[in-house]
């Protein structure tokens, strides 16, 4: 067989939650895993839902403890702590579940293709209704099918793909091989937002090959996660839209880049800046004061911002 190590991040308050995410795991037809579930200083403590499992399931389950580092911190963790008999990691957020298959399926595409990235497609709610599968791509890009049962694809410029629109990736469905989960890790300081793009494109460019099943391997469940009370106006709101920025400046700087796919990156860094200018006219609205301090460091980094900025308030002025 080949041993999979599962790494769930977790924080969250009701009970329940985390349980029903194992489950999922343990009900997998590749039985050859074992879990580190990292409790990142979560309200309710992860033992809380292990006790309904019989002593056997729970061998298998690690259980780490850290201070709240958020989910890149939880997962950087995780990573650290794979067995050295591992040949592949498979993420799970907490609050979502797995198809019984998705580890098999998993492992037989990594094998079978000589790859050493996977991903496949997530199922969600109309929370969730920015996700769609992998099969919808079909229509927009360029696919090579390298199975039928299980349905496996590959697109030959999928880091291209996805700078124009990454809502096909979770990190509910992707598996990595060693070559990977050795080196690569995420960027936890940008935890508001942005880590996990950064961290899926480092392995798309890193991977010796990536292929996509268009089965559903995972379904997006509903727990706390850092978009829960966030206000557009509110300081973590314009902390988000700064860490998505400086993802994608990051992102644009570590490789080299195609002319169109720079201008795909320059459309989401533009995105950001809207969004963060919008939510501060709302405070303006509101007679409350901008986030001055924030919007320094963005600018001093970024001097489209100021331009934006200025551009906002003339629009303002003008209509």
């Amino acid at each position: 067989m080949t041993k999979c190590t599962v790494i769930i991040p977790y924080y969250q308050r009701e009970p329940g939650i985390l349980a029903r995410a194992l489950r999922s795991v343990l009900a997998q037809t590749h039985p050859d895993f074992d879990v580190i579930v990292v409790d990142d200083a979560s309200p309710l403590p992860a033992e809380a839902d292990l006790q309904e499992f019989p002593l056997e399931d729970r061998a298998r389950i690690a259980v780490i403890k850290q201070p709240n580092a958020g989910p890149g911190g939880a997962r950087n963790m995780g990573l650290d702590h794979v067995p050295a008999d591992t040949a592949y990691v498979a993420f799970l957020d907490s609050d979502d579940e797995w198809m019984p298959g998705h580890l098999g399926d998993a492992v037989a595409a990594l094998s079978l293709f000589d790859a050493d990235c996977y991903w496949a497609s997530i199922r969600g709610g109309e929370e969730f209704y920015y996700h769609f599968g992998v099969a919808d791509l079909a229509g927009t890009t360029e696919m090579v099918r390298l199975s039928d049962d299980p349905p496996v694809v590959e697109v030959p410029d999928l880091a291209s793909t996805m700078l124009r629109n990454w809502s096909f990736l979770h990190l509910s469905c992707m598996v990595i091989g060693k070559a990977l989960f050795s080196r690569i890790r995420f960027e936890a300081a940008l935890r508001l937002a942005a880590e996990d793009v950064l961290f899926f494109y480092d392995c798309v460019r890193s991977a010796r090959r990536t292929v996509l099943s268009e089965a559903v391997g995972a379904a997006r469940g509903e727990g706390i996660n850092i978009f829960h009370g966030m206000g557009s106006d509110s300081p973590l709101f314009l902390k988000q839209q700064f860490n998505t920025w400086v993802a994608l400046d990051r992102l644009e700087s570590r490789f080299p880049h195609r002319a169109e796919d720079r201008a795909s990156i320059e459309a989401y860094k533009q995105t950001a800046r809207n969004q963060a200018l919008w939510g501060q006219a709302r405070l303006v609205k509101a007679r409350k004061a901008p986030q001055f301090r924030q919007l320094a460091q963005w600018a001093w980094r970024d001097p489209k911002l100021l331009r934006n900025a200025v551009q906002l308030a003339v629009g303002k002025i003008a209509g």
